[in-house]
């Protein structure tokens, strides 16, 4: 077995109708992918529906599956609202709700507009807020059990960063939204989970944080211990595992899949990986020698 092969049986999501924001390329494309190779039914939405038709064509012919495409601003809780009773009207159920639509751009925050600023929470943390409240309610109006919400947050949402900081502001909002309704809204049969991905490269995403040249000049691999970038069946292994059945008695978790990178960054002396080892010997001559006195 392979990092990058399938985990979970075959039909592990038999059954199961997904709605998947930010559904129609990147990581949410390959979620969304892997939960169609398992049996389920799924929903992705975003703003671009001609890109979303693409991908659910594209999607169904692989899979053999069923893609339901639906535009949706989730910024905006009447097309949230819309989504949704689209998505009940085609499936007649919601099992899973992942909140995956996410904006972001590296910046001086003195660089930034207010406006510039607000897009991005209200993309990702109002945007989360307006599904989970959606379906949250629907499914406490209709007694429906055994649901789940996954959400896509970042390390960073509780260490915070520098340059991405409406993100980081955002991703922490929604990281706390997740921990308080796991307890909350147990009750009604609800689980609340989220992933934190380390560096997981796609196109769209990965142009916006590192345009130019800046892949090149700033090797992210240099700083996952592991030495590599995440391979995106990975994060749909653990995602598939999340939103299954397997998964029944976890709730209120964030699983981070990053290769160790946010720990490397965390340590205070971390940096010390880049001294070489004949550096090593002398400074444990020179330590040895002041003991010695």
């Amino acid at each position: 077995m392979k990092y990058t092969d399938k985990m979970l049986r075959d039909g592990a999501l038999e059954g199961k109708n997904i709605v998947v924001t930010g559904g129609g390329s990147g990581l949410g494309k390959a979620m969304t992918k892997y939960f169609m190779e398992l049996g389920a039914k799924v929903a992705i939405t975003s703003r671009n529906l001609e890109k979303l038709q693409g991908t659910a064509k594209e999607l169904e012919e692989e899979t053999g599956g069923t893609c339901l495409p639906l535009q949706c601003d989730v910024r905006h809780y009447d097309q949230v609202e819309k989504m949704k009773d689209d998505v009940l009207e085609a499936f007649g159920s919601v099992d899973v709700l992942l909140n995956n639509a996410a904006g972001n751009f590296i910046s001086p925050t003195e660089r930034l507009s207010a406006n510039a600023f607000d897009t991005i929470i209200d993309i990702v943390l109002k945007g989360t807020k307006n599904c989970t409240l959606a379906f949250g309610k629907h499914w406490i109006d209709t007694k429906y059990q055994n649901t789940t919400v996954l959400n896509i947050v970042t390390t960073y949402a509780w260490t915070g960063s520098a340059y991405v900081v409406p993100s980081a502001t955002a991703k922490a909002g929604v990281l706390a939204l997740t921990r308080s309704l796991a307890v909350e809204w147990a009750k009604y049969g609800m689980r609340f989970n989220a992933i934190a991905p380390g560096p997981f490269p796609t196109k769209g995403a990965w142009d916006r944080l590192m345009p130019g040249d800046l892949k090149e000049k700033l090797d992210i691999t240099k700083q996952v211990p592991l030495g590599r970038v995440g391979n995106h069946q990975e994060l749909a292994n653990l995602a598939a595992y999340l939103v299954s059945d397997f998964s029944a008695y976890v709730n209120g978790e964030v699983m981070t899949i990053d290769g160790g990178e946010w720990l490397k960054g965390a340590g205070e002396f971390n940096m010390l990986e880049q001294v070489p080892e004949a550096m090593w010997d002398m400074l444990e001559a020179s330590i040895r020698s002041k003991n010695k006195k």
